[in-house]
């Protein structure tokens, strides 16, 4: 059974390598916009794969709202089973809540509707829904009576996405993960993928998951190939085009590629559909041209980063002038790529500053954060890997100021720490905000 993608050139699947180098271009001079690792296949094969040091393109990336398409497949091999009906009710699924639930329409919500995010609710309910029950975000969500009738209206969800987990795991009796390592994970050659739990130890399923690039671009072809792998079908075909086509209008949404309406756990984009997380996590597939791009970063400018894709991928595919020199140019661009690390002065010859020690030719800082201690390797002009763990640091502010930057390479985010020399008092703030952890819990959950 084939688990890997064969791997070709752009000019041999008819893409002009210097469209893709545009591309790389963009997202290392646009504004809020980092690129971590990125896939891009054409016909099922690699045109052109690349990681920015110091991450690895075989470890896991915290996917964020990504992890929904994951659930979501979950779902559509319930279906092919026979386990789930999207037009069953959600409270259907939760006899236990039937005397509670008494709202006309939070008992018309159907699977259908969640899975598209039309509950009804105008607007997210996920601390709503915690605010009624703590420990039970499915009881919660139904309790709070949605403000239309369920799927009429889109509003972006996460007890939706829960509530589509927990289904899961009522039918088959078993994790999230469970189900889908035999039914999609294994098939698609999908190694290494763990999920975040919540206190009751049962998977986020809107968030949470984490699994490397390469995974993203394997469910991205699923899809493309209207769910066949390897000549296994494991999603129904008409659950593929349901999933894919704009079942609830959002006109509403600001940016023109969150605007073009919403499938089961897909964005409809201005070219073709996709799945994607908070800080650039991106699964986007191409119909018309064959074509899946996969793509990790720490990005706060998510329509920048389609923008750049629009503008420079797309009129590459099929280019005229594509060939075999400019795809050597570009695996030279690919192989240079990595993110710059700290800039300034040579760290001094102390045997420490503050939380910095030196161990023989290398430094280490333990800082206090989050009530512990966390500890990071730090580089000189370089990044230093350590589990998911990487750092760099210089001598700044004419020598006064230690200054590290900490990637937490399995996730988007990184960290700046200053440490003043001459007192060691230390700072610690983010570059951009984790949305459900903290410093020391920014890793690959535990199985």
């Amino acid at each position: 059974m084939t688990t890997t993608f064969p791997r070709s050139t752009p000019s041999a699947l008819g893409i002009d390598a210097r469209g893709v180098a545009a591309f790389l271009d963009a997202l290392e001079s646009t504004p809020d916009v980092e690129g971590h690792s990125f896939v891009l296949l054409r016909h099922g094969q690699v045109a052109a794969e690349g990681t920015w040091d110091p991450y690895r393109a075989e470890s896991v990336h915290l996917l964020y709202s990504l992890s929904k398409s994951f659930t979501a497949a979950g779902v559509g091999i319930a279906v092919r089973e026979g386990l789930v009906d999207l037009d069953a009710t959600v409270l259907s699924y939760f006899p236990e809540l039937d005397a509670e639930v008494t709202d006309e329409r939070s008992r018309r919500i159907l699977v259908r509707h969640v899975l598209a995010m039309a509950s009804g609710h105008r607007e997210e309910t996920l601390e709503r829904a915690r605010a009624i029950d703590p420990k039970n975000i499915v009881r919660g969500f139904l309790l709070l009576p949605p403000d239309e009738e369920p799927g009429t209206v889109f509003a972006y969800n996460q007890p939706c996405t829960y509530t589509l987990a927990e289904i899961v795991r009522r039918v088959s009796g078993g994790s999230l993960v469970d189900w889908l390592r035999p039914r999609l994970l294994d098939p698609l050659g999908v190694t290494d993928l763990a999920w975040k739990r919540d206190e009751q130890g049962n998977e986020l399923g809107f968030s949470g998951c984490y699994a490397p690039v390469d995974a993203v671009a394997k469910l991205g072809q699923l899809y493309l190939q209207r769910g066949v792998w390897d000549g296994q079908r494991i999603l129904d075909e008409d659950w593929v085009d349901a999933a894919t086509r704009v079942q609830v209008e959002n006109p509403l949404e600001e940016n023109p590629d969150w605007s073009q309406g919403y499938g089961f756990q897909f964005w409809m984009a201005r070219h073709g559909f996709r799945g994607d997380g908070a800080y650039g996590q991106f699964c986007v597939v191409l119909p018309e041209q064959d074509v899946v791009l996969a793509l990790t970063g720490q990005s706060l400018d998510m329509q920048a980063v389609l923008d750049a894709a629009w503008q420079h991928l797309l009129p590459a595919v099929d280019g005229a002038d594509a060939d075999a020199a400019a795809d050597t140019a570009l695996e030279a661009r690919i192989t240079s790529l990595g993110l710059p690390p700290v800039a300034g002065e040579r760290l001094p010859d102390d045997a420490a500053v503050g939380p910095l020690r030196r161990e023989g030719d290398a430094w280490r800082l333990s800082v206090e954060v989050d009530g512990g201690t966390l500890d990071v390797p730090v580089g000189e002009g370089a990044w230093v890997v350590d589990g998911p763990l990487a750092g760099s640091g210089a001598l700044v502010d004419g020598g006064r100021t230690v200054a590290v930057e900490v990637r937490f390479v399995e996730t988007p985010h990184a960290a700046h720490v200053r440490v003043a020399r001459d007192t060691g008092a230390t700072s610690f703030a983010w570059v951009t905000e984790p949305l459900h952890d903290g410093a020391l819990t920014l890793r690959r959950p535990a199985d």
